[in-house]
């Protein structure tokens, strides 16, 4: 997110990710090649933000996933919850392809991608006050200490995020990294519209499902901490 400038550095745009080459599958192609075009949302820099109810057909609560990478998780979510209606937003182009496929299989209606940077998306298509709820799981950590600036929960964001949420929404955080645990705490908990919805690290809710990675992790006696916050 905001990055120190070096003196003699360019100043440089925030940014939620980095771009990461990775291997697209055939049927990951496929299904972008297929689907996209019907469950992908173009990204838009104009005056007006997304209506989301004409996006979903309906009125119905909105939630924003930041950084859903394969997708397992949110085709999870939205199969339980078909009362929502959910955003994603991923930049790498195999969770696309993944996600995609997921949601074909699984006959999901209530799904809808951006294939952009979520900083410019919040900026740009999405509309003071009109998210009911945001995820984001297990965002990249970087553990070395020189990279923590690159970390996606920082300041701006989160400020940015809950000025795009209703009063009475929620953010919901999980990492399995404890320093990053840390981080997520400090900066949500210094944002002035959000408050903690318990002491400190939430119990996981039953509507996080527990990924296979997660679940191998704790196994081998990892942790993982969630955060809840609520829009004030």
């Amino acid at each position: 997110m905001n990055e120190p400038q070096d003196r003699d550095e360019p100043r440089r745009a925030i940014r939620s990710f980095v771009l990461r080459q990775g291997r697209v599958s055939d049927a990951q192609r496929r299904a972008v090649d297929a689907l996209l075009p019907r469950f992908g949302v173009p990204f838009q820099n104009g005056n007006a933000p997304l209506d989301l109810d004409h996006l979903f057909g309906r009125a119905a609560p909105k939630i924003i996933e930041i950084g859903f990478g394969m997708g397992e998780t949110t085709a999870a979510i939205a199969q339980a919850h078909p009362e929502n209606d959910y955003l994603g937003i991923e930049v790498h182009t195999p969770g696309v392809g993944a996600l995609l496929k997921r949601i074909a299989e699984l006959g999901l209606s209530n799904v809808r991608l951006i294939q952009h940077d979520a900083v410019e998306v919040l900026q740009h298509m999405i509309a003071p006050q009109t998210l009911d709820g945001a995820h984001v799981f297990f965002p990249d950590p970087w553990p070395k200490k020189r990279h923590h600036k690159r970390r996606l929960i920082q300041a701006p964001l989160v400020a940015l995020l809950a000025s795009r949420m209703n009063q009475g929404a929620y953010l919901h955080l999980a990492t399995d990294w404890e320093d990053y645990a840390m981080q997520m705490l400090e900066v949500l908990s210094a944002e002035s519209a959000l408050r903690n919805t318990v002491e400190r690290f939430a119990e996981r809710p039953a509507t996080r499902p527990e990924t296979k990675f997660e679940a191998r992790g704790l196994r081998l006696g990892h942790e993982v901490w969630d955060l809840v916050f609520g829009r004030t």
